[in-house]
């Protein structure tokens, strides 16, 4: 097998796409953070500052999205194919929430009549809570197993199956760790009375987040089994955690101090933090078969050809830097507080 600085190319494919997708959840976090809060807003023009305050950036965000499934599917087709298989319901139930949320976004100010607004407000709303909501009930599944017979199929045959207790969890935790990390980027853009509200439900999604967090960790340790077992081959790993845990609690700190920038940092680092633990916890594990441990999607036996993931790996040393180029060049470009215009959503 073949080998870049020691590390052969289906744990290095298993890198790009975890780091693809850990800038997705971070990036996007904030976006649908945001519109998770935005029926609090009470006042049209808090919510269209809200709106605005994503609008320059929300579509280049999910170029992640769209550049971390294409790396799934080029470097583990099998685990594409599989995991399609078995959240087929969620992950239409997904794209379909995208298409509202990005209807609303265009829609909801093209028009002055108070119900129009109302109604592409409770979709905006809606679509940004059920999406952040669905993307943990994936990682909760992901984290518990799925039924997977010989040859990587599918058995589970119940229609919403996907929605167990400990994906359900997963869902609220995911969910309220989007909003955290969204009232945060909404105090770096906003000030005045819309400032002070924020400050006030940040706090409320402060504690939203620790209590579905500390439950989903209890259910974890005493009900997922082997959860623990790579942390006792490498005890080092222990420290993930831990530092999941100082990053989130500094994120008060910084509020109170009115370091918005440092906060949104600290709270972006708590979410790698956390997705670095469930890569670590899963290695060299896709997706868990709960029937038989044999039957269960690796990195290497769902990873194309070795010379297929050489060439990507090439490509990605290129193409990196230039994604990383563009996306200071946009969040520099729209740096600073949201000011409504004509071209305003």
């Amino acid at each position: 097998m073949e080998t870049f600085l020691g590390i052969d190319y289906p744990t290095l494919w298993y890198l790009v796409v975890g780091l693809l997708f850990s800038g997705y959840a971070i990036l996007e976090g904030f976006d649908y953070g945001a519109g998770a809060w935005h029926l609090f807003f009470k006042k049209d023009l808090s919510r269209r500052i809200a709106i605005n305050a994503i609008g320059p950036i929300w579509d280049a965000n999910q170029v992640w999205l769209i550049i971390g499934g294409g790396a799934l599917f080029a470097g583990f087709p099998v685990m594409y194919a599989t995991m399609l298989s078995a959240m087929y319901i969620p992950f239409m139930i997904f794209l379909m929430l995208l298409v509202l949320r990005s209807s609303a976004i265009k829609f909801r100010s093209s028009e002055d009549m108070k119900w129009w607004r109302n109604t592409w407000d409770i979709i905006y709303f809606a679509s940004n809570t059920l999406i952040a909501f669905l993307l943990g009930v994936v990682l909760g599944n992901i984290l518990q197993g799925f039924e997977l017979h010989e040859n990587f199929s599918y058995k589970g045959g119940v229609i919403f199956d996907f929605l167990s207790p400990y994906a359900i969890m997963t869902g609220f935790t995911t969910l309220s760790l989007f909003m955290t990390q969204g009232a945060i980027f909404l105090l770096l853009k906003t000030e005045g009375r819309l400032h002070a509200r924020l400050t006030f439900l940040l706090k409320k999604g402060m504690i939203f987040f620790i209590i579905s967090f500390g439950v989903t960790s209890m259910y974890t340790l005493v009900f997922i089994p082997g959860v623990t077992d790579s942390f006792k081959e490498q005890p080092i790993f222990f420290a993930l955690p831990i530092l999941a845990f100082l990053a989130v609690a500094n994120v008060p700190r910084l509020v109170s101090k009115k370091k918005y920038f440092q906060a949104i940092v600290f709270s972006s680092l708590t979410m790698a933090f956390l997705l670095m633990l469930v890569a670590f916890q899963l290695y060299p594990v896709l997706l868990f078969s709960t029937i038989d441990p044999s039957y269960s999607v690796t990195i290497y036996n769902a990873a194309s050809s070795q010379k297929s993931l050489g060439i990507m790996l090439t490509m990605v040393v290129i193409g990196a830097p230039l994604l990383a180029g563009y996306l200071i060049f946009l969040y520099k470009t729209f740096n600073g507080k949201v000011k409504l215009d004509d071209t305003s959503y």
